[in-house]
């Protein structure tokens, strides 16, 4: 694993963990989930629950396979790291990144050990193709706003890369994108702090999340799904 952060706003790309997060931070991940479902991300983040499907299960083999080498790659004007861990103390959030190129650059960040300025541009890996929704580009738009709290540094966009479709998409990290992140770490922490599991209405993309048995909206709608199913127990013993 690579990180740690330099004196001057620089990063070390040396092997090691980065510095222990505190105990509040949340995971960089799950603002995915709560992008893609608020509910979702409480059952999994808040309430410790999880389910598997074929989409979570094929996601969790590419992820591993984009963290697994754990190296920096040096060609000529780039480096290249996977499994780069970062942090943003102002957003309380910490996490791994898939992959971040660093580009030879007259304008960009100090990296200790390497001569020049780096352009620096993170790169998120999903299975499928592009989505509907913004839940990935809030992933990758927090992984950037971590590497420029670490490094001192401005990124205006990265890439995530669609293994169904096997290309990458540029993604402009705008400042609405970045405003969006903003709040949704904000109110991830509020909930998580409150061990609140909101409310949610059914639509078609709940037929996709592995998460749905567990979820039972339409039963579950004013209380939590650990709720629902202790009540299933007790009243399971009470035939």
């Amino acid at each position: 694993r690579y990180g740690g952060r330099h004196p001057a706003g620089g990063c070390t790309l040396r092997e090691g963990p980065l510095m222990d997060a505190p105990d509040d931070y949340l995971q960089m991940s799950g603002i995915q989930h709560f992008a893609f479902c608020r509910r979702q991300w409480a059952l999994i983040h808040v309430e410790q629950q999880w389910a598997e499907n074929r989409l979570t299960a094929e996601g969790e083999v590419m992820h591993r396979n984009a963290h697994k080498d754990s190296f920096v790659e040096k060609r000529p004007g780039i480096l290249v790291t996977r499994g780069l861990r970062v942090s943003s103390s102002r957003l309380g959030m910490t996490g791994q990144c898939d992959v971040v190129e660093f580009l030879s650059s007259e304008n960009g960040a100090v990296i200790q050990g390497h001569r020049g300025l780096w352009d620096v541009v993170p790169v998120e890996y999903k299975r499928g193709k592009d989505k509907n929704d913004d839940s990935d580009m809030c992933q990758l738009c927090l992984e950037a706003m971590c590497l420029e709290e670490m490094m001192g540094c401005s990124i205006p966009f990265g890439y995530i890369f669609y293994n169904e479709i096997r290309r990458r998409r540029k993604v402009e990290l705008t400042p609405a994108l970045r405003d969006r992140v903003t709040k949704a770490a904000a109110e991830m922490h509020d909930y998580f702090r409150r061990r609140y599991t909101p409310k949610v209405k059914t639509s078609k993309k709940c037929q996709s999340c592995s998460m749905k048995d567990l979820c039972i909206p339409k039963l579950c709608r004013n209380r939590s799904a650990r709720d629902y199913l202790e009540q299933a127990l007790k009243d399971g013993e009470n035939i």
